[in-house]
């Protein structure tokens, strides 16, 4: 076992959750060697090609990585730890929101736009990993719009944004990826909406949470009726331009937002939920040329932080 592969008893629980065969080619070779080669180059950023020896063929854990990015199993796996946590009552249901820009290298640029159709089409969302239907992958939303491939310019120059949700134990919860110019406050609900942690046993998936903190990028009205519809208690600092118009419209501008300082200052659990997913360079710098290849590199970078947390 190398430096950062997952250990004995992590990988006994992912190893349940993995599929089993391909209804193309048959059985799917070893997933743990596969699996710790992707990991070494989410840790690493390295290139496919240059895989260490003992994770080789580079070309099986390329496309395995890219299949698993487009079905959903890293997502499903995602939500399978967390299933686990949240039995145990390991899960601060105390949320917060935030995005970060992420730099893509020039190298992810270029794809092909044809290579979008080269998905094969067929299968539904939210199919169980395991089963015979994982053959065909999918491309899943929140990977980046029609030709766009979640690359886009802003200030920073050549680059991608990352909103994601976080729980109070600065662990990822859910994930969207979109071009780096693209405003928070669009992806509010998108990000909420795919909080889904399913029960172990008999249930349905949790999906709201108890509290939910975010910065001012979110203070407005379609987020904060968004939040009064599902019965969220949430903290949100209201904007000085906001204040100002509410306070020239006197009585009719209505009341001032709740806001409780105490809760705010757990929103730092999302910043730092951040720092542990860039400790992935893969994640830091975005290489991949595919909006859905790179959530789901996001996604395994995730899958680790819950696995070691």
């Amino acid at each position: 076992m190398g430096r950062g592969d997952p250990s004995d008893a992590e990988w006994e629980r992912l190893r349940p959750f993995l599929p089993v065969s391909n209804r193309r080619w048959g059985r799917w070779r070893d997933h743990r060697q596969v699996i710790d080669g992707i990991l070494h180059r989410d840790r690493t950023g390295v290139q496919w090609r240059d895989l260490p020896e003992r994770f080789r063929p580079w070309k099986t854990v390329c496309e395995r990585h890219r299949r698993w990015s487009a079905d959903g199993t890293w997502e499903c796996l995602l939500r399978q730890v967390q299933a686990e946590a949240d039995a145990a009552g390991e899960i601060d249901w105390d949320i917060s929101v935030d995005s970060t820009i992420v730099r893509a290298h020039q190298h992810a640029a270029g794809a092909h736009r044809s290579a979008a159709g080269s998905l094969r089409k067929g299968g539904r969302a939210g199919r169980t990993p395991g089963r015979d239907a994982l053959a065909e992958p999918r491309r899943p939303p929140g990977g980046g719009g029609a030709g766009s491939e979640g690359l886009g310019r802003s200030r920073g120059g050549f680059t991608t944004k990352l909103h994601l949700s976080a729980d109070g134990r600065c662990r990822p919860l859910s994930l969207v990826v979109t071009p780096g110019q693209r405003a928070d406050c669009t992806q509010f609900k998108p990000v909420l909406e795919k909080i889904r942690v399913p029960r172990l046993g008999t249930g349905r998936p949790r999906k709201r949470p108890d509290s939910l903190a975010a910065d001012k990028a979110y203070s407005n009205g379609p987020c904060r009726d968004y939040l009064r519809r599902r019965g969220i208690r949430h903290t949100i600092p209201e904007k000085t331009d906001s204040q100002a118009a509410r306070l020239r419209k006197g009585s009719r501008g209505g009341r001032p937002p709740g806001f409780d300082e105490d809760r705010y200052r757990k929103r730092n659990t999302v910043e730092r939920a951040i720092n542990k997913l860039k400790h992935a360079r893969a994640v830091a710098t975005r290489y991949d040329k595919r909006g859905y290849v790179f959530l789901g590199t996001a996604t395994a970078a995730a899958v680790v932080i819950w696995l070691r947390t």
